[in-house]
C-alpha cells in the first residue's frame, strides 16, 4: 500500500533532524520511501510503500520521540478531506468557556476540577455538564459576553485551517459540548459554516442553572459527523475530526482521519494522529496542502 507520512514542527531544524531518523525506522520495517518533499519550511512529506499505517506511525514516533515533531501516517489516496468537524474548547480556542464563565461566579476552581475529570473520561459528560451549569444559577447573562470578550481567543492556525479547507471545497463544522452563545461567535471568528452546541437556559437576565435537553455530548458529536457526511454524500473516509477530550473520542475514532489536539491521554491513545507541538495548520499539512496554498488569516 501507499502511505503519506507527514512530519510537522514549529522548529524547521527539528523536521530536518527527524528526516533521517524516520527513514531508518521505515527501512527497518521493510518499507520504501518513494518520494520526499517539503510542503513548507516546517513540514516534510514522504510517500512510502509499506504494509500498514499503524506500524509505520509507531516506528516513526519512537524514532523521533525526543524531537518536537508531530507525525501523521495515512493512506496516500483520499488524504484531502471534504468535511472537517472540530471541537471548540481547548481545540479551536485556547480555553474552556464554562470554566472561564465560572470565574465570573467565583466558582472556577470547583467547576474546572469537574471539567478536567469529564474530559479525561472519568465522569459521564451529560451529568457533569448538568452539575457544572447548576453551579452557575443566578449568574447575570451579561457575564457571557464579558467572558467571550475577555477570555476567548482562537488557537494559532484556526482561521487559516478553516478558510483554506473551505476554499478547497470542504465543509467545516464546529461541534461543542459547550454553548451556542460561544460557538456562534467562535464560528464567525474562525470562518466555520455551521455550528452545533448546547443551550443555556435563562430567565429575566440570569442563568437558571439548567441546560436545554437533549444534551450534546459524545454520541451527539458522532451523530453530527455522520449527519454532516450523509448530507454531503460522503463516506466517513472523506472526513476529518479533531478534539481533545473524552466526549470527542467517538467522532475521532469514526472519522477518516481522527486527530487529537493537545489531548487527554484517553484521546491521544486512540486517535490516528496527534498534534502536540504544532499549531492547527498541521491539519492542512497532514492533508497534503503546501504552505503556499494556505489562506492567511486576516487581522
Amino acid at each position: 500500500m501507499h502511505f503519506a507520512l507527514t512530519l510537522v514542527s514549529p522548529d524547521p531544524e527539528a523536521v530536518d533532524a527527524a528526516r533521517s531518523l524516520v527513514e531508518q525506522a521505515v527501512a527497518g520495517l521493510g518499507a520504501h520511501v518513494k518520494e520526499t518533499r517539503y510542503l513548507g519550511l516546517n513540514c516534510l512529506d514522504k510517500h512510502i510503500e509499506g504494509s500498514d499505517a499503524i506500524s509505520l506511525r509507531k516506528a516513526a514516533e519512537a524514532a523521533i520521540a525526543d524531537l518536537p515533531v508531530d507525525v501523521c501516517v495515512q493512506p496516500q489516496a483520499g488524504r484531502r478531506k471534504r468535511l472537517l468537524v472540530a471541537d471548540m474548547d481547548s481545540t479551536i480556542i485556547g480555553c474552556e468557556c464554562l470554566d472561564e464563565l465560572a470565574d465570573f461566579a467565583g466558582k472556577k476552581a470547583e467547576i474546572a476540577a469537574i471539567t478536567e475529570r469529564a474530559m479525561r473520561g472519568e465522569l459521564a459528560f451529560e451529568g457533569a455538564l448538568r452539575e457544572r451549569v447548576g453551579m452557575l444559577k443566578g449568574l447575570e447573562t451579561g457575564a457571557l459576553q464579558r467572558c467571550y470578550d475577555e477570555r476567548v481567543r482562537l488557537n494559532p492556525g484556526a482561521r487559516t485551517l478553516v478558510e483554506t479547507m473551505t476554499a478547497g471545497g470542504a465543509r467545516c463544522v464546529l461541534v461543542s459540548g459547550g454553548f451556542e452563545f460561544f460557538t456562534g461567535r467562535v464560528a464567525r471568528a474562525a470562518g466555520f459554516g455551521r455550528h452545533r452546541a448546547n443551550r443555556l437556559l435563562e430567565d429575566h437576565g440570569r442563568l437558571t442553572g439548567m441546560v436545554a435537553e437533549p444534551i450534546l455530548g459524545r454520541e451527539a458529536k458522532l451523530e453530527a459527523l455522520n449527519a454532516e457526511a450523509q448530507s454531503l454524500g460522503l463516506a466517513l473516509a472523506d472526513t476529518l475530526a479533531i478534539g481533545d477530550g473524552a466526549n470527542d473520542l467517538a467522532m475521532i475514532e469514526a472519522a477518516g482521519l481522527g486527530v487529537a489536539y493537545r489531548a487527554k491521554p484517553i484521546v491521544a491513545q486512540q486517535a490516528d494522529a496527534r498534534i502536540d507541538h504544532s499549531d492547527l495548520t498541521a491539519l492542512l499539512y497532514f492533508q497534503g496542502y503546501a504552505a503556499e496554498e494556505f489562506i492567511a488569516a486576516a487581522g
